[in-house]
C-alpha cells in the first residue's frame, strides 16, 4: 500500500541511521553486522530504500534479503527479538505518530519472515518456530 504522505524521506533516513547506530553499538548484534556488512554507507542507503519502499511505497528497494540472512551463521530467536527491541526503541523517538505506528506494525512481520526463512534454509526437516515476544 503506497503511503507517500505518511512520512518524508528525511524521516525515513533518520529512522534508519538512528536504528543502525544502536545496532552498531549493541553487544549482541554489532559483532554479526560488523562481520558481514563490509560497506556501511551502501548498507544504510539500501536500508533507507527498503524502509522508504515499505513505509512510503516508493518502490526504490531492489534486493532479495532472505538468501543473505539465511546464510548467516548461528542466528537465534533472541537476536531477532533484540533487533526488534532496538527498532522499537528507535521508533519511539519519532515525532511522527503515524510513521511510528506503521513501522512498529511492519517490523515484527519482517523479523518473523526472516526468522522463518532462516529456519527453513538451515533446518528444513523441522517446522519453523515463531518469534514469541
Amino acid at each position: 500500500m503506497a503511503m507517500p504522505d505518511l512520512c518524508t524521506e528525511e524521516e525515513v533516513r533518520y529512522l534508519v541511521h538512528t536504528f543502525y547506530a544502536k545496532v552498531h553499538e549493541d553487544a549482541d548484534l554489532a559483532p554479526i553486522f560488523n562481520a558481514h556488512v563490509k560497506d556501511w554507507d551502501a548498507h544504510l542507503a539500501k536500508m533507507v530504500d527498503f524502509w522508504s519502499s515499505t513505509l512510503r511505497g516508493t518502490a526504490r528497494y531492489r534486493g532479495t534479503p532472505m538468501p543473505k540472512h539465511a546464510q548467516l551463521p548461528k542466528l537465534n530467536p533472541d537476536l531477532f527479538k533484540r533487533w526488534l527491541e532496538l527498532f522499537h526503541r528507535t521508533t519511539h523517538t519519532l515525532d511522527n505518530a503515524r510513521m511510528r505506528e506503521r513501522a512498529d506494525m511492519l517490523a515484527p512481520r519482517i523479523a518473523e519472515s526472516l526468522w522463518y526463512g532462516y529456519q527453513m534454509y538451515n533446518d528444513p526437516a523441522n517446522l519453523p518456530g515463531r518469534l514469541e515476544p
